[in-house]
């Protein structure tokens, strides 16, 4: 990736809202580049935009981060399919793949109003997704005073600045 692409991308993490304009300005460019360059970091699917709210203002309390295992009695491909069909109808789970931990072969990522809400899905998954078993949980509070820093991609930039330093 050209020097140049990873700047587009770190300004439209901090505001995804800002014109070609604007971006070709700030990266020395002409609005045409910007727009092209904008254009084909999206078809080839590094740029995708979305609101990050404010999760506690929204009424949402808690963060889960769920680890899991699966000893699934029927074959991975069916049970694959049980677990995506899940996560579909449960659009509060916002992030879950396979993975490698202590005890544990599957992550989630989900929020909830409160605790309540987040047993009932550990009920739900547990009836509805044959031989899946969440090992282990971390619940984030998003209301506490605790929260040292909010929920932004906005810090990523930061991070990629100082990796490219380090070339």
């Amino acid at each position: 990736m050209k020097d140049v692409e990873l700047r587009l991308i770190s300004e439209l993490i901090k505001n995804s809202r800002r014109s070609d304009r604007e971006l070709a300005k700030v990266l020395g460019v002409s609005q045409p580049t910007a727009s092209r360059m904008r254009a084909r970091l999206e078809k080839e699917g590094l740029l995708e935009y979305t609101a990050i709210p404010d999760l506690a203002k929204l009424g949402l309390g808690i963060l889960a981060v769920s680890i899991g295992k699966r000893d699934y009695p029927r074959p991975p491909e069916i049970a694959l399919q049980e677990a995506k069909d899940f996560a579909k109808k449960h659009p509060n789970i916002i992030f879950a793949s396979a993975g490698m931990g202590i005890r544990s072969d599957r992550i989630a990522i989900s929020v909830h109003k409160d605790y309540s809400d987040y047993a009932k899905l550990r009920r739900e998954l547990s009836s509805e997704v044959e031989g899946f078993v969440i090992t282990d949980a971390f619940l984030i509070s998003l209301t506490g005073k605790d929260v040292l820093r909010p929920l932004s991609f906005r810090y990523i930039v930061d991070y990629l600045k100082k990796e490219k330093e380090l070339e």
